[in-house]
């Protein structure tokens, strides 16, 4: 038997054992898309809402970082671990005290990523040529750079709902997912 005969039967008694939940993968599925739905009528709201996620992770992340410097045995790295946990803190905090401000940096930021990514991936398109599948790279680059640009040129009055609409876009993507996978598992029982 092959590692990979036997990674092949662990998958299937993994799906099995999993199969009795189908009804469970199906319910978080419709619970995701539902979530989507309400985000993607209220994008404004769900924009705030993902800006107030991401501060909470920061000052979440600072707290740790302030933590972890007291484990540290050096002086000069303690102050650079307690300085970067007071950054992250503050950082947090400002998402908390203007949303607005912050979403119009995170927009910033997503848009000018998205225009980099898809540079990049035309870029790697261009280098595969000889491949079978380099104009869907190239392709799926192309789209990605226009979404970018179409972020950066309405900002910053698409802070207001671009990453409110990813979200929920997301969610319904991910509860379509969680869906498909329940029925399918429905299927195996």
């Amino acid at each position: 038997m092959t590692p990979e005969d036997d990674l092949g039967s662990g998958l299937e008694s993994g799906i099995a054992g999993l199969a009795k939940y189908w009804k469970r993968v199906v319910a978080v599925g419709v619970v995701l898309m539902l979530c989507g739905g309400l985000a993607l009528t209220a994008v404004v709201a769900a924009t705030i809402a993902s800006v107030f996620l991401v501060g909470a992770a920061m000052m979440i992340a600072g707290a740790s970082e302030i933590v972890h410097a007291f484990g540290v045995r050096d002086w000069s790295r303690f102050f650079l671990w307690v300085a970067l946990g007071i950054l992250y803190t503050l950082a947090g905090l400002a998402a908390f005290v203007n949303p607005g401000l912050a979403a119009g940096v995170l927009t910033l930021l997503l848009g000018a990523g998205l225009v980099a990514s898809g540079i990049l991936r035309i870029v790697l398109a261009a280098e595969m040529r000889e491949g079978r599948f380099w104009g869907w790279v190239a392709g799926s680059g192309l789209i990605t750079v226009l979404l970018g640009v179409m972020i950066l040129f309405r900002w910053p009055e698409s802070s207001l709902y671009v990453l409110g609409l990813f979200l929920g876009l997301d969610l319904v993507f991910a509860g379509a997912g969680w869906l498909a996978m329940g029925l399918a598992l429905r299927g195996r029982l």
